[in-house]
């Protein structure tokens, strides 16, 4: 037996106002704990004595990982 409801002007099964209560609750609670992404440093952080030294040190990285994607 299935109880009906008029909403709107139309005939609505107590089993379809269930499905999309159900539907409503688990999809907001799931985009409601997604959250945003964080950036994550993929590389330990750098720890140069001067600008300078940071500098080579991050160029050396380029170059080194552009010969890593150039080999493959």
């Amino acid at each position: 037996m299935v109880a009906y409801y008029t909403i709107a002007g139309r005939q609505v099964g107590s089993h379809v106002l269930s499905m999309a209560t159900l539907g409503t609750v688990f999809g907001l609670s799931y985009l409601s704990m997604g959250g945003g992404s964080k950036k994550t440093q993929t590389t330990p952080p750098i720890q140069a004595s001067s600008k300078d030294e940071e500098n080579f040190i991050q160029e050396f990285i380029k170059q080194a990982e552009a010969e890593g994607k150039a080999k493959h």
